[in-house]
């Protein structure tokens, strides 16, 4: 059971302008919770005890957010990306480096997932890494694609996948066991002291890893999950958590 994961949520979203124009995209409302409540909601039931939010956009409001929750199951703490407008979320994932001891979960902070896909992620598999996949019909340019052998092994992952090479998408949500840890940490510490760190999302990282064999993908085909990521997502982000407030 990993009982420690790191939420990247210092953007402001701004595809989703205006609703983000003064709060953070973590902070709208889903069926009566915002969006980052519903993270913590879920993790929570699925044994995490330990949460640490990487803030940026608005910070003291998210920061708020956090403080009213009062949950016995988890402690909440936040740290400050101050070059979140500057740098993609390598930069939130080098603000979190040292927190990244021991086994850990990383979730992106414009993706809801039910307690479904945090159970089965916390069953684990046998790869240090492992990237959380869906599987559909086809991807589109935004798509975060996965290019994955047969045994599940990583092969590569990004948006720039071509539909020839893509037969999953990760949703942004990725656990780390073991040496995992370590790679991880160590691989965010090299990319950041380039020129072109800033520029990167942390799946980068994870691409660059993937010649390891250390990365492996799990399969969360069928459960519910959503991206937030432009106003059009807020309907089935809604209708999601409404089937989620109504089995309570």
């Amino acid at each position: 059971m990993i009982e420690h994961a790191i939420l990247l949520s210092a953007g402001q979203g701004s595809r989703m302008l205006p609703l983000t124009a003064e709060r953070p995209k973590c902070l709208i409302d889903f069926s009566g919770k915002s969006l980052i409540a519903w993270q913590i909601e879920m993790l929570a039931r699925g044994g995490v005890k330990r949460i640490e939010v990487i803030t940026g956009f608005m910070t003291d409001l998210v920061d708020v957010e956090l403080a009213a929750i009062q949950d016995p199951r988890v402690t909440i703490t936040s740290r400050f990306n101050p070059f979140y407008k500057v740098a993609d979320n390598l930069g939130s994932c080098w603000i979190a480096r040292e927190a990244m001891e021991g086994d850990f979960l990383i979730l992106n902070g414009d993706t809801l997932i039910g307690e479904d896909i945090v159970a089965k992620v916390q069953a684990g598999n046998h790869w240090p890494i492992a990237v959380t996949v869906d599987v559909k019909p086809a991807y589109d340019s935004d798509d975060m694609k996965v290019s994955r052998g047969p045994d599940g092994r990583l092969d590569r992952i990004g948006k720039t996948l071509t539909a020839a090479e893509s037969n999953a998408e990760s949703i942004g949500f990725l656990a780390f066991r073991g040496e995992g840890a370590a790679l991880f940490r160590n691989a965010v510490r090299a990319a950041m002291r380039t020129p072109q760190g800033v520029e990167h999302w942390y799946l980068k990282v994870i691409d660059t890893l993937a010649p390891t064999g250390k990365v492996g993908t799990l399969s969360i085909e069928g459960m519910g999950w959503g991206e937030v990521d432009f106003l059009n997502d807020i309907e089935a982000a809604a209708k999601l958590t409404d089937q989620w407030s109504v089995r309570g």
